[in-house]
């Protein structure tokens, strides 16, 4: 059932472990969608019944809008910059090179997300420094210096963040909770996405999600 005044729904994960949902919230606020938030507390390792009832691919987030329906938070990103053009800039060369980051995060990176899962209340610095995990963390600083090299920052996209910002603010996240060495560059880049008034939200409301949503395989972290 969707909220009288809205034009639709929005169902994500819970928002301290949920970097998929991440990207499509970020992509859906960003592009000013007014749609009702429905959050599902995962149970951890894809099990999470209450998904699989309601979403197309048993996996979140997943959106409805106006007669949409929408999976994979890349294909959200992309349907959401369809109604707020401006998630991509207008310059052919640099929505390439941003496409192309975009779809990399989406595709790769395995080794980053199985070695530092997404914990936004925890402090596990120093841990998850795997081989592929700082091999994945090195061609992300490329990535990003690329596409600040091409934009002029603070954002991948210039000046306000779009949809390859939304598709690394997991990563992110990710980075601070586990603070492994970054070039000076990839720090500031860091900063200014934990700073955008958008990504504070999400971390302010991950922090007041119920005590009993934490889950103890993601609150103990990987080993030291």
């Amino acid at each position: 059932m969707v909220e009288k005044g809205t034009d639709g729904r929005l169902v994500i994960g819970t928002k301290r472990y949920s970097s998929w949902s991440m990207r499509g919230w970020l992509a859906v606020h960003l592009a000013g969608l007014q749609v009702e938030e429905e959050i599902i507390p995962l149970a951890g390792g894809g099990k999470t019944a209450a998904i699989k009832a309601v979403t197309p691919a048993g996996l979140v987030p997943y959106l409805e809008h106006r007669g949409a329906r929408v999976w994979e938070s890349l294909a959200i990103c992309e349907y959401c910059a369809e109604l707020a053009p401006a998630l991509w800039p207008e310059d052919r060369v640099l929505r390439a090179l941003l496409r192309s980051a975009a779809s990399e995060m989406h595709a790769g990176f395995r080794g980053l997300r199985m070695a530092m899962p997404m914990n936004l209340g925890r402090d596990f610095a120093g841990r998850g420094g795997t081989p592929d995990a700082l091999a994945d963390i090195a061609r992300i600083e490329t990535v990003w210096a690329q596409c600040l090299d091409a934009s002029g920052g603070p954002f991948l996209h210039g000046a306000a963040m779009g949809v390859a910002d939304a598709m690394y603010a997991p990563v992110v996240a990710r980075l601070i909770t586990y603070a492994p060495a970054l070039s000076a560059r990839g720090k500031a880049y860091v900063q200014a996405v934990r700073a955008h008034p958008l990504v504070t939200r999400w971390y302010d409301e991950a922090a007041q999600e119920p005590q009993d949503w934490l889950l103890p395989h993601y609150e103990a972290g990987p080993a030291a």
